[in-house]
């Protein structure tokens, strides 16, 4: 008899779980996934030449709203869990729901799901999203360029369109970005590590992924998404953590996971937090790592041309996922627009069609617009909603330079940030032995008869 498995994912954790621990293994059925978070990415299905050859017709994914439905019909023997950012709550509301119709509810841990690499890796996450990975990605990958270490990233999927075409990808230009029809989401991710020259690998197949990657790196970058684990074992694991929002760092999984498996806790924008809500996040890491090393990270906001904001209205766009699921009321763009003067305009009002429905679903937004594009349609929604609202200036928060995909009629005003670790030089003293030392045991092992593995010189 074959164990019955559905895995509950939001198209990431979920296929990467299937490949590593489920794919070609005859006493599994994985019957269906299901989906959630990411607007139309339920209803495909999990293509064949993914599946592997105990799938023939491929592996349905329904909605998670199905899956009690699911559970009782199809005689489920097993529920695992594969996917992030979301409360300790919530996870055991779905918990609840699969012990009811008798099946077994699993998360699968990194020593069953991270993948060995051929070279050192540096993996960086966080406690929620809209932490600060990505500056403190890019930090990381300026560090490791200035040792003479060649860098690429490999970022947590984001497969919402056609899922064999998306099983390996490569991007280091802005033709990939098109070439890969990405949505507005991926663009936000990788737009600006293309922008420092950095190569980005991301798609279905992380195997395959992490060998492409290792062919033209001495260190890989691992960045996650949202506040999942890494897929990829690390030698040196970074978490990020937001004093903007203290206490989700023990409320949240798999961010508290992360929080505790950290070998370095970096304290982001500690240039805009409060000092009760710095001396909160340092008591949590005291009270769940105290093994970690801290670093504090200041998060400087550049705004290109200030002056446009100066007694203007603004309509404020700031990065999707961080206000939705991230739970965020405001972000750099609401930072920016009240220091240089600017007076922000809501835009409920004039939201049309899905952008109708991002509020409608998250209701802890304000007068802030979240850059949601998961697909021409709700592209063009965000297009309308822009035009409509009655402003003097757009100010683009999200890594995205939205000139680039949408028609702006109004002058817009670019809202960028990064890392400044505090000290100077924190994360390159922490780095590069560790990942020396981490080059050395690779090397030892290509040494060694019959390991099989090899290195960069």
């Amino acid at each position: 008899m074959r164990t019955r498995v559905v895995i509950l994912g939001a198209a990431g954790r979920d296929f990467h779980n299937f490949n590593v621990c489920y794919r070609d293994r005859p006493e599994y059925e994985v019957v269906a996934f299901t989906a959630t978070q990411i607007p139309n990415i339920a209803g495909r299905r999990y293509p064949p030449e993914l599946a592997g050859a105990l799938y023939p017709q491929g592996i349905p994914i329904f909605p998670e709203e199905e899956l009690a439905t699911l559970l009782r019909r199809q005689q489920i023997d097993t529920v695992v869990f594969a996917y992030s950012d979301v409360s300790h709550e919530h996870v055991m509301h779905l918990a609840s729901t699969a012990l009811a119709a008798g099946a077994d509810f699993t998360l699968l841990g990194p020593r069953r799901t991270a993948l060995p690499a051929a070279r050192p890796v540096v993996s960086i996450g966080a406690v929620r999203t809209g932490a600060g990975k990505s500056p403190t990605t890019r930090r990381v990958v300026r560090i490791l360029r200035a040792a003479g270490w060649r860098a690429v990233v490999l970022r947590h999927p984001m497969p919402y369109g056609d899922l064999s075409a998306q099983a390996c990808q490569r991007f280091a230009s802005w033709e990939d970005l098109e070439r890969y029809r990405c949505t507005l989401e991926e663009r936000e991710e990788y737009e600006l590590h293309l922008a420092q020259g950095t190569p980005v690998y991301a798609g279905v197949d992380y195997q395959r992924i992490l060998q492409a990657a290792e062919q033209e790196a001495d260190v890989i970058v691992w960045e996650g998404g949202n506040n999942d684990l890494p897929f990829v074992r690390p030698d040196i694991h970074i978490v990020v953590v937001d004093p903007h929002r203290p206490g989700h760092e023990q409320r949240y999984h798999p961010g508290e996971a992360n929080l505790r498996m950290a070998d370095v806790v970096l304290i982001s924008k500690v240039n805009t937090a409060s000092p009760a809500a710095l001396q909160a996040v340092c008591t949590s890491i005291s009270a769940l790592n105290p093994a970690a090393v801290v670093v504090e990270g200041a998060l400087i906001i550049e705004v290109d041309d200030a002056e446009l904001l100066r007694g203007r209205r603004a309509l404020v766009i700031e990065d999707g996922p961080t206000l939705t699921h991230g739970e965020m009321g405001y972000g750099a763009g609401t930072l920016a627009a009240r220091e240089h003067g600017a007076t922000i305009v809501d835009p409920r009002p004039w939201a049309v069609r899905s952008i109708a429905e991002v509020y409608a679903r998250y209701a802890h937004l304000g007068a802030l617009l979240p850059a949601m594009g998961y697909g021409k349609e709700q592209l063009a929604d965000l297009a309308s909603t822009i035009d409509a609202v009655p402003c003097d200036v757009v100010v683009c928060a999200t890594p995205v330079d939205l000139r680039r995909v949408l028609p702006i009629a109004r002058p817009v005003v670019r809202v960028l940030y990064r890392l400044e670790e505090r000290p100077a030089g924190a994360l390159a003293d922490l780095l590069l032995p560790r990942l020396d030392a981490a080059r050395s045991r690779l090397l030892g092992a290509a040494a060694r008869p019959g390991s099989g593995e090899g290195v960069a010189g």
